[in-house]
């Protein structure tokens, strides 16, 4: 999955960008206070797309 569409649907569903790391991206939902990293790479798999997903407690994105 591209990254840029996973970041976009992540700030759509209560993320917000906290800060910018070495390598990754961090991320907070606003409604729950849970955090996740996204790695700045330009393809991110699947199954990280859905962990990072539940590390936030929002909706999977690969379901429709």
């Amino acid at each position: 999955m591209n990254r840029t569409k996973l970041v976009k649907f992540l700030e759509k569903n209560g993320g917000i960008f906290v800060r910018e790391g070495g390598s990754h991206t961090l991320f907070r939902n606003i409604s729950n206070g849970k955090i996740s990293t996204v790695p700045r790479h330009p393809d991110i798999k699947e199954n990280l797309c859905r962990k990072i997903c539940k590390d936030l407690g929002i909706p999977d994105i690969l379901k429709p």
